[in-house]
């Protein structure tokens, strides 16, 4: 039975963001000086996982350590709804993706399993539990803290659109011609959620991947309190279509994040 797509419903909708890291505490008092993230233990898990929380008190995202023999460097993780996990993995799979790992269950929190696109992108789909209430509550804009953009750098940013609006019902809201790297496809929901293309000359060695951006009050001040914790800034501070500022950052153990701030 084929996935049902709503602009609305808990398909397609981004639930959640994770940081694995090499030294979590390190990393949690990178992310709290940079993004204004306070940290909240999880006490659900078998191994230590903390939750980032922003201002208002709603918990956005999570951190926790690599596994041990997980040779990857660290790198963010996004996740995304479906309302059926085993239709979700059927459906990648259906068009061309593949499973990286075993389903994993958290009790009172729901199922998920981290997938590959078919161009090797890494992404999560998420069965959130019924007690959560992640499938009926508000949707509504990211606010501070929060992940406002979500950028998949790829092969074939045509074919990637194609797989992402089959697979959660994302529509594209705009594809901007960037010259000799090809369009810049917007997808959307009942906003902007992100937006794909091929990765540039100098990424030529780089597997595809997604890059997640936070939205901060100032990205200036941000990018200098990088620096100032022991993280490089990579691009920008840099205006982009419309008039919002984005800055492309390493954290100091290196995993790759970016920063976005909304036009006043």
């Amino acid at each position: 039975m084929a996935v049902t797509t709503t602009s609305t419903g808990l398909l397609g909708r981004p639930l959640w963001f994770e940081l694995m890291t090499k030294d979590l505490k390190a990393a949690e008092q990178f992310y709290s000086a940079v993004v204004g993230w306070t940290v909240t233990p999880f006490r659900g898990g078998a191994e230590p996982y903390d939750m980032w929380t922003r201002s208002g008190g709603a918990s956005v995202g999570g951190v926790m350590a690599l596994p041990n023999g997980m040779n990857v460097p660290p790198h963010w993780v996004m996740y995304i709804g479906v309302p059926h996990l085993e239709e979700g993995i059927a459906h990648v799979e259906k068009l061309g993706g593949s499973a990286m790992s075993p389903i994993i269950k958290v009790p009172d929190v729901g199922r998920m399993r981290i997938m590959h696109d078919p161009q090797g992108a890494m992404f999560a789909i998420f069965e959130p539990a019924p007690s959560t209430g992640s499938a009926n509550s508000p949707e509504t804009p990211p606010e501070l803290g929060e992940a406002s953009w979500r950028e998949l750098q790829t092969n074939d940013a045509a074919a990637a659109m194609a797989f992402y609006a089959d697979l959660f019902g994302w529509r594209e809201a705009q594809a901007m011609d960037m010259g000799p790297a090809g369009k810049y496809h917007i997808f959307a929901r009942q906003w902007d959620l992100g937006g794909i293309m091929n990765k540039p000359p100098q990424m030529a060695d780089l597997p595809p991947h997604w890059g997640l951006y936070f939205r901060v009050v100032d990205v200036a001040s941000a990018a200098e309190r990088v620096k100032a914790n022991g993280g490089q800034v990579l691009n920008g501070p840099t205006e982009v279509p419309g008039g919002d500022l984005i800055v492309n950052c390493l954290d100091p153990q290196g995993a790759s994040f970016s920063l976005h701030q909304k036009k006043s």
